[in-house]
């Protein structure tokens, strides 16, 4: 390896709620080992460092515009990374988040009221920020397949875009929490589902560059040309970089029409623009230096991922999972463990904080007895949670 991931970096009092503010803390004898915040505790990676370093040597930081760079940058990325040819500038526009980008297109071409499709399990952060802004969410539930893998319901999709009337869906692609990176098979079922049902797609791709063993993301928009005109697709480099601080995602709209409407809805409030650091710093990240990091992070991740899921088959009977094939995230099904030992998820979830093992409560999640794991750690922390799990909890 050429970078640096097995040191064990102390983030406390250095900004990171991972550590500084986490739902509970361990009892007296144990650390705390961050897995449950969807950030990464590995250094970011040194080109977006030196980027950053070159900027702040100037010391003026007033009103500036988004640069050639920047945007010659995203293009060099979609092309190397996701295959995507034929992208210009025009298509792309900043977002501060994934999430506002999300309320923006909703408010764009929905109203408040109005239904939006999901699927399940759905990330939280659709759920606060869509529910928040006055949307209902309808749930198309995820199946699990008979080797375990998570597969879309595309008889359910359908039949409730059309009891619901809903023209507007969130897809999330790789799914988080499950980690499922679609084939484009799958894809391709989904956007002849929406297309039946004349449905704008806002498809998160966030996690775009985080695959495992292996597996390739296939853009949203490259599917058909209908798929390129009824598809908003929102990336970022801060899943990727741990960058989530500094504040930057971008979208790509190809049809003019969804480009101008979304463009509109996210300019009302003022406050949608970058800072300049956050603009270098992606420049810095989609480097070749960031594209050889970020190769390097996916194997650490696999190997994580691998580690977890095998020990957790064999040493947690009545837990069950899917193993992902993107993002750091595992999410756990704990319902047979809990039932078979009287134990409510709860008393499950305290036992693993006391011993410092800071996972998440899956349910809001929409699951009842899930708890979600966030692997980007060192892997000596990764075998340090799963003893600690296997000794005191499980």
């Amino acid at each position: 390896m050429t970078y640096d991931f097995t040191s064990l970096m102390d983030r406390k009092g250095r900004d990171a709620i991972a550590v500084d503010k986490p739902p509970g803390f361990p009892k007296e004898g144990f650390s705390l080992i961050p897995m449950w915040v969807a950030d990464m505790n590995f250094p970011t990676a040194p080109s977006i460092l030196e980027a950053l370093r070159q900027r702040i040597d100037h010391p003026a930081f007033g009103y500036f515009s988004l640069s050639d760079a920047y945007f010659d940058s995203i293009i060099r990325w979609q092309e190397t990374r996701n295959g995507v040819t034929g992208l210009t500038r025009d298509c792309i526009g900043y977002e501060n988040g994934v999430l506002g980008c999300v309320v923006a297109a909703a408010g764009a071409f929905c109203s408040r009221g109005d239904s939006i499709l999901v699927h399940s399990p759905t990330y939280i952060g659709f759920t606060h920020s869509l529910e928040n802004c006055g949307y209902r969410l309808v749930h198309s539930d995820l199946v699990q397949d008979e080797a375990g893998v998570w597969r879309m319901d595309y008889e359910d999709m359908d039949r409730k875009l059309k009891e619901h009337a809903i023209h507007t869906a969130v897809f999330c692609s790789p799914h988080n929490p499950s980690g499922r990176v679609w084939e484009r098979w799958e894809i391709e079922k989904a956007m002849e589902v929406y297309k039946a049902n004349d449905c704008v797609v806002i498809s998160d791709e966030i996690w775009s560059d985080i695959l495992l063993n292996g597996h390739t993301h296939t853009p949203t928009q490259s599917i058909s040309e209908d798929a390129r005109n009824r598809t908003i697709a929102v990336y970022a480099p801060s899943k990727t970089f741990s960058l989530a601080g500094l504040v930057g995602s971008y979208h790509i709209v190809y049809n003019p029409y969804l480009r101008d409407r979304l463009a509109k809805e996210s300019s009302l409030s003022h406050y949608n623009s970058p800072n300049v650091l956050s603009m270098h710093a992606l420049i810095g990240a989609y480097q070749p230096e960031g594209a050889q990091w970020t190769d390097e992070l996916c194997q650490v991740l696999s190997g994580n991922i691998n580690y977890a899921y095998d020990y957790i088959l064999s040493h947690f009977k009545g837990v069950s999972l899917a193993k992902p094939e993107g993002t750091y995230m595992l999410y756990l099904d704990c319902t047979e463990w809990c039932r078979a030992n009287g134990r409510t998820l709860d008393e499950l979830l305290r036992a693993g904080w006391d011993v410092g093992v800071a996972w998440q409560d899956g349910r809001p999640f929409h699951r009842p007895y899930a708890i979600r794991m966030n692997l980007a750690v060192p892997f000596s922390l990764v075998q340090e949670a799963f003893d600690r799990l296997n000794r005191y909890v499980f």
